[in-house]
């Protein structure tokens, strides 16, 4: 990031052994950032602790928590902004592609999807939407996916979870904007993470480094929405002008 009193110095990464978070992360503990970093492996977090604070990092505080357990967020934000003494980003990475055969056979398994990916964040980023509109500033950037723009038979479950997110962002925005806050949603394409790692990799493929790069870029212009890689908007223009007499016997 080209601006230094634009850098987020004080981070709060909810998801934090995503493989893009943990390319963000890093970047930002080039530039002096401290952090209070959740996810669910107390192993993977202790390491990207000790990562980030040789990369530069002035202070690093991990928090074991399954984010999944929307009752443990209120003290969990409120102790993150005590430790940090304030909260300048919030990201949220963490997320699971799930399994669209078996959610179409097993309503238990579609609703696992749509409980980490949307209803979680929904209680986080209500709980900070709050808390950044009274501050009157700081940005919440949540990873959602490109599937959320449309429905495809491939991945529906995982795709209405990101689509409803995307909603909900937008409606956050709308609310928010207003105080100073900026809620940017970031649409990834395919990325080379361990999420996807059965997946057969193809040109359109990005590595985590290429997407936290676009990732701070938006932070830094404060955008709403960022495709990332860029042309990932393009794709999905001509996406979603498909026809639905048309779609609907496409084979994606």
């Amino acid at each position: 990031m080209s601006d230094q009193s634009a850098v987020p110095r004080r981070v709060l990464a909810l998801g934090a052994t995503s493989a893009i978070a943990e390319a963000t992360l890093r970047l930002l503990a080039e530039q002096h950032a401290s952090f209070f970093l959740v996810g669910r492996n107390p192993r993977k977090l202790a390491a990207i602790h000790d990562d980030l604070l040789t990369r530069g990092a002035t202070a690093a505080t991990t928090y074991t928590a399954d984010l999944d357990d929307t009752g443990r967020h209120p003290a969990m934000l409120a102790y993150a902004v005590t430790t940090l003494n304030g909260i300048d980003l919030a990201l949220l990475a963490h997320g699971v592609l799930g399994d669209q055969a078996e959610a179409e056979k097993d309503y238990a398994v579609a609703e696992a999807i749509l409980q980490t990916n949307f209803l979680s964040a929904v209680s986080l980023v209500g709980w900070l939407a709050n808390y950044f509109e009274a501050e009157r500033r700081g940005t919440i950037a949540v990873i959602s996916s490109v599937a959320g723009d449309r429905g495809r038979k491939s991945n529906y479950v995982y795709g209405a979870s990101k689509g409803g997110l995307n909603i909900f962002l937008d409606g956050v925005r709308n609310r928010v904007d207003r105080a100073g806050v900026q809620v940017l949603t970031i649409k990834p394409g395919f990325v080379a993470t361990p999420m996807t790692a059965h997946l057969p990799k193809n040109a359109l493929f990005a590595e985590p480094a290429q997407v936290a790069g676009h990732i701070l870029r938006a932070i830094e212009k404060r955008k709403d929405v960022a495709y990332v890689p860029p042309f990932w908007g393009l794709i999905m223009i001509v996406v979603r002008s498909i026809p639905r007499r048309i779609f609907k016997k496409m084979n994606m």
